[in-house]
């Protein structure tokens, strides 16, 4: 398997290729480094990779640029040290990325998870996913959420919301008043709507408002729990997820 890095700092290419090099997660039978623009528009035009490591922000531009000049078919892993809003376009495009700083275990996740989308992969998918971070303008947040209440119709604005509550194939919108109303929606769809400062999804069944956030308790550097000062739709504590534990740490310090 080929593989390109496309990262104009040193200690980043060389600490991935590093990594990459030791792992034994995929069989990799060459890695090119490109440290520019031009480099990568030069070398994607007459040659072709497995996969690309790719930064956002080059010294010569952005990585929008090589897209435009030279057709690249393959899937790209995006290292970036974009915020929360640029992540969830990622996931809404089913792209992988790596926050700086990663670990080793953030990019053996991302690779096992190219082995999984590696026949399914589309290259419009990675263009327009660029296209939305570029142009954010065009994603609008959702401020407002219309709710049935009895015979009525009422709209929720996002200031009233404390979390958002997944109940099997329900989801539901729980306010400062301590109502709840049914929403036809589901977690994973509503996040990329939402303001990203505000709200972020801390496992497969809450959407939290960081507003409401009491304490964050850690229990290890893999097991954090989340206590709310309003009450939780369930006496389970709230655990957050392995996987966003380290994008959750990153939201808080915003």
């Amino acid at each position: 398997m080929k593989i390109a890095i496309v990262e104009d700092e040193h200690l980043a290419s060389n600490y991935l290729k590093s990594i990459l090099e030791q792992q034994d997660v995929i069989s990799i039978a060459s890695i090119t480094v490109l440290r520019s623009i031009k480099e990568a528009v030069e070398f994607f035009s007459k040659n072709n990779v497995d996969l690309a490591f790719m930064d956002i922000h080059l010294g010569d531009g952005k990585s929008l640029e090589i897209f435009e000049q030279t057709p690249i078919s393959c899937p790209v892993i995006f290292i970036t040290a974009y915020d929360k809003y640029a992540i969830s376009v990622f996931k809404h495009f089913t792209i992988d990325y790596l926050l700086k700083p990663f670990e080793e275990e953030e990019l053996f996740e991302a690779l096992n998870k190219f082995k999984k989308i590696r026949k399914t992969f589309t290259p419009d998918a990675t263009l327009e996913s660029l296209v939305t971070i570029e142009n954010p303008e065009t994603n609008k947040i959702q401020r407002h959420f219309l709710v049935n209440h009895g015979y009525k119709m009422i709209s929720v604005n996002e200031s009233e919301i404390t979390y958002f509550a997944a109940s099997g194939k329900h989801l539901f919108i729980y306010v400062k008043s301590g109502n709840s109303y049914l929403y036809n929606n589901t977690l994973t769809d509503i996040i990329n709507s939402l303001d990203p400062f505000t709200f972020f999804k801390v496992n497969r069944k809450y959407i939290v408002n960081r507003e409401i956030i009491k304490e964050v308790v850690k229990h290890s550097n893999q097991k954090i729990e989340l206590i709310l000062n309003v009450p939780p739709v369930e006496s389970d504590p709230i655990m957050i997820s392995k996987k966003e534990i380290n994008n959750f740490k990153n939201w808080l310090d915003q």
